[in-house]
């Protein structure tokens, strides 16, 4: 349990990194955090981010085709959609538009 309690933390610690108007998915911080097939456990870390006492990005966290597929999370269905619009973000049917423009990879941005 403290392991799955320390992973969800390195994903806060990851996903408050992630820069205004950009995006990275869930897989992406599991191959961050050195767990590459863990992106449902990232998933179920960023569905319990609004719990932190420091505020988590969530909105900026994806699925690996940019789809807003952890908007269930949110008290307001719509919240994920509109806070990334308010970042330059455009979403389209759920789904983010020029997903590669705005796709932000911890491996390639984040000193391990």
């Amino acid at each position: 349990m403290q392991d799955q309690i320390d992973f969800f933390q390195q994903v806060y610690q990851v996903a408050r990194l992630v820069p205004h108007g950009r995006v990275t998915s869930y897989g992406a911080i599991g191959k961050y955090l050195g767990a590459a097939k863990s992106a449902r456990m990232v998933g179920w870390a960023m569905n319990n981010a609004h719990s932190q006492s420091t505020a988590v990005p969530a909105h900026r966290v994806v699925n690996r085709n940019g789809l807003l597929t952890g908007k269930r999370a949110f008290e307001n269905p719509n919240a994920m959609q509109e806070l990334l619009e308010a970042e330059g973000v455009t979403i389209v049917e759920d789904q983010i538009v020029s997903f590669d423009t705005h796709f932000w990879d911890p491996s390639e941005n984040l000193a391990l």
